[in-house]
């Protein structure tokens, strides 16, 4: 695992210290050890988790826009988010999740190797009024369609901050179905950035969304409402969205 780490760092020219590859894999070690317990992550080899887990994770460090305080929204076992919090120690981070024994398992990876999160046990709808406008950089990965994180991310970033949404080989589609959205809640498209994981056949975009406006305060709605109505369908661009 140090050497698949190591290497895929220089190929992403990122400075990565003998301490930070040990928190890595001590990271992969307590994953692996926990997931036998509760249901983690399907991927469990040393391989699959440096490079579909860690190295993923780390792509977002590319796009220069993982700073100040960040929030990971459906953080599962934690990622991206505290391989980030590795990564980049210098970032505030807050770790958002629906299910407290993954809370409970980060808990335990940041005490072990000498890291802290913030740590919210609640749904993202509720931590998106609870936390509303307070973060620079919002980070989902694997969560939901683009329409449906959209409405969960952008509530919480203040206005100039990114959404970096991390996502696979559907991203173009799913962008263009959430177009409408993204401007409801008050986002504009900064950039799809492109980004080979090392070592895999895989090639991710991370989609950036830059908040230039305050989210109408009806979003986001209650739980579930999102995914059972996205919004945006009949919305008309034309319209300034409602304040």
């Amino acid at each position: 695992m140090e050497k698949i780490l190591i290497d895929g760092f220089k190929q992403f020219k990122l400075d990565v210290s003998d301490r930070q590859i040990m928190q890595l894999t001590e990271y992969a070690r307590l994953l692996q050890d926990w997931n036998n317990k509760i249901n983690l992550t399907a991927i469990c080899s040393d391989e699959g988790i440096a490079t579909k887990h860690f190295l993923d994770s780390a792509s977002a460090l590319l796009t220069g826009h993982v700073q100040g305080k960040v929030i990971d929204v459906g953080t599962g076992a934690g990622f991206p988010g505290l391989v980030l919090k590795i990564l980049k120690p210098d970032i505030e981070l807050t770790l958002l999740d629906s299910l407290n024994k993954r809370l409970n398992f980060l808990k335990a990876v940041s005490e072990e190797i000498g890291t802290d999160a913030e740590l919210v046990h609640a749904r993202a709808e509720d931590g998106g009024r609870l936390y509303r406008s307070m973060y620079d950089t919002v980070v989902a990965r694997a969560v939901a369609n683009m329409t449906v994180l959209s409405e969960l991310c952008i509530p919480f970033l203040k206005v100039g901050g990114y959404f970096l949404a991390l996502k696979g080989p559907l991203a173009d589609e799913e962008l263009e179905d959430a177009k409408r959205a993204i401007y409801i809640l008050g986002g504009e498209l900064s950039e799809v950035f492109s980004v080979k994981i090392p070592f895999t056949d895989l090639n991710h975009k991370i989609i950036i969304i830059k908040k230039v406006r305050q989210t109408p305060q009806q979003y986001p709605r209650k739980p579930g409402v999102a995914t059972k109505t996205p919004i945006g369908n009949c919305y008309n661009l034309k319209k300034k969205p409602t304040k």
